[in-house]
């Protein structure tokens, strides 16, 4: 059988990589029209992906064991052994940001997918069924915004208990009013569409509409508001952290590395406080400008501005 055989054959096999229009080339496409139109937004998606990347690979990425002490390195200024140097137990600190990289993404993307998850089905069944329902669900969620949201996760970790899981919960139960909004308002334009009109009329059941049609057109928003959402979800964590409510020591956290550097003299150590702060503040960055190019992308009431 000839070359020329056997790759026909291949792409007869394989059409959807082999035509023009295929999905891998429509994906590459798209990636480099957003980093044309919005390259800030595509420079924040690069800083995420390099971070998650980090976080995967932590064990093989990281110079030190992060856990182990070193009593003779204590406090010891950056240099070419300790590139961000150490702490008072002499444990490397790049090796604990890179770690704790791992807690911050943790906590930031399970908490806003159980945040947005649990939220958009109430939101869009909020939405439908209308009545004494949704009236109950607006007073909870009006009441809810009410307070400020690290004081209503204070309370929460305070009453479960300081931990990783009770953090993210916690984190996730103050994301519920956000998404509950947005996915009600999205899912009452979805609505009036006369698509929805028409599968109701030849009798389609509701979760039925639900489910086919209008949760896959009220994605676009609610996924705009969950990237936003996931920095401010790690500077919750860190917020924790840094009072003592959050991951507990010796495990790597940004918020207690900061916590045990505001604990020293900032004068004498201050690299125990300036990479981890620069570690947040990028990655808190690098979400809300990813955030941004993605709302301005999406949202049709953006586009052309």
């Amino acid at each position: 059988m000839s070359t020329e055989t056997i790759g026909a054959e291949a792409k007869n096999s394989f059409p959807n990589i082999f035509r023009p229009g295929s999905r891998v080339r429509d994906g590459v496409s798209g990636i480099l029209r957003f980093s044309r139109r919005k390259p800030l937004g595509a420079f924040g998606g690069f800083i995420v992906a390099l971070v998650i990347f980090v976080a995967i690979f932590a064990p093989l990425i990281a110079p030190a064991d992060p856990y182990t002490h070193h009593a003779s390195d204590s406090f010891s200024a950056p240099s070419l052994e300790y590139l961000a140097g150490t702490d008072i137990f002499g444990r490397d600190q790049l090796s604990r940001i890179i770690y704790g990289s791992r807690v911050s993404l943790f906590v930031g993307f399970v908490s806003v997918i159980i945040g947005t998850s649990v939220g958009m089905l109430i939101g869009i069944a909020s939405a439908f069924l209308g009545g004494k329902f949704d009236l109950v669900v607006q007073r909870f969620v009006d009441t809810m915004m009410g307070f400020p949201g690290l004081v209503l996760v204070l309370v929460m970790v305070v009453a479960l208990g300081p931990s990783l899981l009770n953090v993210t919960l916690a984190i996730a139960f103050n994301y519920f009013d956000k998404v509950i909004r947005l996915a009600r308002s999205s899912a009452l334009s979805v609505k009036e569409e006369p698509y929805i009109l028409a599968a109701t009329a030849v009798g389609v059941s509701t979760w039925r509409i639900i489910w086919r049609h209008v949760t896959p057109n009220s994605l676009a928003p609610v996924f705009v508001l969950a990237t936003q959402q996931l920095g401010t979800a790690i500077v919750i964590e860190a917020s924790l952290s840094f009072l003592g409510l959050g991951v507990q020591p010796p495990n790597p956290s940004w918020g207690n590395m900061l916590q045990s550097a505001a604990r020293g003299n900032m004068e004498l150590t201050p690299w125990l406080a300036i990479y981890p702060g620069m570690a947040l503040a990028i990655v808190v960055f690098a979400f809300a400008v990813f955030g941004d190019a993605l709302r301005d992308v999406l949202d049709p009431r953006m586009r052309g501005t």
